[in-house]
C-alpha cells in the first residue's frame, strides 16, 4: 500500500520489479490511487487495486471496507510502504486477523539530524528504495536491487510523433517545476539552459508540467525555438509515460518527474536546492554525480528540509549557485 505522492509511488516501482523477478511464484497486489495505475502496467504477477478515496474507502469505515475488499483477495501478508494513519489502520486490521505485516521505517530522526540548522549530521541516509526492500525482508523476501530490470522503450503512437516530429533526434526532457519553490531552478537560468541546448539542432527538448501557470512558463521557455516543445496538456498521462521512456536524458528538480524517468531506466540529471540527495530521495539507479547540488560553502545550513516545505531566511537564491554551464555539460555528457 502506497497512496501518494506521485514521486513516492514511482519509487516503489523498481523495488516491485525486482520482487516479481526474484520471487516469480508470489503475487503482488498494489493498493494506490487509480491515477498511478499506469506506473505498474506490464509488471508480471502484479495486479492493481484502486483506492477509492472519495467514496467507498473514505474515512475510518471506508478503510474497514478496504480491508474487507483486500481480504476477499486471499491476502497472506500486508506491506505498508506509506506508514501514515490510513495505512496503519489497514495494517492493524490485518495484524489482528493473524496476517503478517511490515511497514516502512522513514528514518525521521536521521532526516531531522540531516536538515537541522545546528549540530547537523551531514551524511548519506538509507535510500527509500532500500527502506522499501527492508519491508519485504521483514516479510521473508530478501531483495537484491543491484541489477535492476527496466521496461523496453515504449512504441510512440502517431499523436506523439506528430507533436515531437523526427523521433531520431536526441530527446531531452526538462521538468522545471516542483511542489515547493525552494526546489525550483530560477526561470531565467533554466531559460539559459534551454537556449544553449536548443542551439544543437540534433536535440529536441520536451518540456513537462501541468496547470495554467506552469503552461504559461513553459510557453515562455519554448518561445521562438522550433526544437523546444511544450508537452503540457497535449497528451494523456499514459502517453506521457511512453514519451518519457524514450528520452535520452531527463533534467528534473527533486520532484516526481525525476522518479518517473528513473523507474523507466532513463538517465536523470537532478537539481537540488533546499533538499539534498543524502536524504534518500535521489532517483533510482542514478550516480551521485547526476545530482547537482547548491553550494554548501555559501549556504552551510543546506539541506534545510527533507521535502522543501521549509523556508529559511537568506536561502532563497541557493539554487543560483548551480552554474548553467554545469547543467548543460552534464546533459551533453549523457547524450554521448
Amino acid at each position: 500500500m502506497r497512496l501518494s505522492a506521485m514521486g513516492d509511488v514511482a519509487m516503489t516501482v523498481p523495488v516491485l520489479r525486482a520482487f516479481v523477478n526474484q520471487f516469480p511464484e508470489v503475487k503482488i497486489t498494489v493498493v494506490s490511487r487509480p491515477f498511478f495505475k499506469p506506473f505498474f502496467e506490464g509488471i508480471p504477477n502484479l495486479s492493481f487495486f484502486d483506492f477509492d478515496e472519495k467514496e467507498r474507502h473514505k474515512g475510518f469505515l471506508g478503510l474497514c471496507k478496504l480491508y474487507q475488499d483486500l481480504t476477499a483477495l486471499n491476502i497472506d501478508a500486508f506491506a505498508d510502504l506509506h506508514n501514515v494513519l490510513r495505512s496503519k489502520v489497514v495494517r492493524t486490521l490485518f495484524a489482528v486477523s493473524g496476517k503478517k505485516i511490515a511497514s516502512v521505517d522513514k528514518g525521521r530522526d536521521e532526516k531531522k539530524a540531516l536538515t537541522s540548522a545546528e549540530n547537523k549530521i551531514f551524511k548519506p541516509l538509507t535510500t527509500m528504495f532500500e527502506r522499501h526492500a527492508k519491508v519485504f525482508e521483514q516479510l521473508g523476501f530478501s531483495l537484491d536491487l543491484t541489477n535492476p530490470i527496466f521496461p523496453k522503450k515504449a512504441i510512440l503512437d502517431s499523436q506523439i510523433l506528430n507533436l515531437i516530429g523526427n523521433s531520431q533526434q536526441k530527446l531531452i526532457g526538462i521538468a522545471p517545476f516542483a511542489q515547493y519553490d525552494s526546489k525550483v531552478y530560477p526561470q531565467d537560468l533554466m531559460q539559459e539552459v534551454i537556449d544553449v541546448l536548443a542551439l544543437d539542432k540534433n536535440n529536441t527538448i520536451l518540456l513537462f508540467g501541468g496547470g495554467k501557470k506552469e503552461v504559461e512558463v513553459l510557453n515562455t521557455l519554448s518561445s521562438g525555438k522550433e526544437n523546444v516543445i511544450n508537452m503540457a496538456g497535449k497528451i494523456k498521462f499514459p502517453q506521457e509515460l511512453q514519451l518519457i521512456s524514450n528520452l535520452d536524458v531527463m533534467l528534473s528538480m527533486d520532484s516526481g518527474n525525476a522518479h518517473i524517468a528513473a523507474m523507466l531506466g532513463v538517465k536523470v540529471i537532478t537539481l537540488w536546492g533546499a533538499t539534498h540527495p543524502y536524504a534518500g530521495f535521489s532517483p533510482f539507479n542514478q550516480p551521485l554525480e547526476n545530482a547537482l547540488v547548491s553550494d554548501r560553502n555559501l549556504y552551510p545550513k543546506l539541506p534545510t528540509s527533507v521535502y522543501g516545505n521549509k523556508k529559511v531566511e537568506g536561502y532563497g537564491d541557493a539554487m543560483r549557485t548551480i552554474p548553467v554551464e554545469k547543467v548543460v555539460s552534464s546533459i551533453q555528457t549523457k547524450l554521448l
